[in-house]
């Protein structure tokens, strides 16, 4: 039988060897992928461990020392390799004389294009937050970022009432934000003009996180005062 004319019969491709091929990419795409995240998980870490450090002496005025705790049912336990890790995170922070300055916090709320996560600090003494640090946001340049850059909107929050009812089951008032201008209570926060859904996000992150923590973090306050001393003159 005759081949059509112009028609060119083609070698046959063995299958075999390009399912090999396209294996031993895979493999070692996937094991270039992993030894990566071995080595720069490290990295990652301690770039992440400076970073809460520096949010939480930014967050907690005059602290610089922070221990680490956990949340839990039991109350509230230090964090220890050998200690649980389940529980809600908190960070104490302690001044020179190793005295208890405040409490920070994540929190996290939806804003207008991703999720607001923050931290911020209570103050026991006041029973205020003093002050919040964005830690991760995808929020519209000029606007929705703005409740970093927005000294009006950061004043809000250098003494934002977080008193808890009488019966200390939660937070005496919401914590709430309202539209640019109105504020007239303690516990209001004043939105920014043009960016009212993120600024609505940073009051929804607070008012989650702070009416879930104090309640079972302010009955142990005395026990964190007496955890760390930061000045050890005793030479041992």
């Amino acid at each position: 039988m005759s081949t059509p004319e112009g028609e060119v019969m083609k070698p046959a491709t063995p299958a075999g060897p390009m399912i090999r091929t396209l294996m031993g990419i895979a493999m070692l795409s996937g094991f270039l992928v992993v030894l990566t995240y071995q080595l720069t998980k490290p990295i990652i870490e301690e770039n992440q461990r400076r970073a809460i450090e520096a949010a939480v002496f930014q967050v907690i005025p005059g602290a610089v020392a922070r221990q680490d705790f956990l949340i839990d049912d039991s109350g509230v336990v230090a964090v220890t390799p050998e200690g649980p890790s389940d529980g809600i995170l908190i960070y104490a922070g302690y001044d020179n004389d190793g005295r208890l300055k405040g409490i920070a916090a994540k929190a996290a709320a939806q804003g207008y294009a991703d999720m607001i996560h923050l931290l911020y600090g209570y103050d026991p003494a006041c029973q205020c937050i003093r002050g919040i640090k964005v830690l991760k946001l995808a929020e519209t340049p000029g606007l929705g970022d703005k409740i970093i850059t927005d000294s009006d909107f950061v004043a809000n929050f250098d003494a934002l009432d977080a008193t808890l009812s009488g019966d200390g089951k939660a937070l005496a008032h919401d914590i709430v934000t309202v539209k640019h201008g109105t504020k007239q209570h303690a516990w209001e926060i004043d939105a920014i003009s043009g960016a009212t859904i993120s600024s609505k996000a940073v009051g929804k992150a607070l008012h989650q996180s702070a009416n879930g923590i104090l309640p079972k973090l302010i009955p142990h306050l005395d026990g964190l005062a007496e955890r760390v001393v930061v000045n050890d003159e005793s030479g041992d």
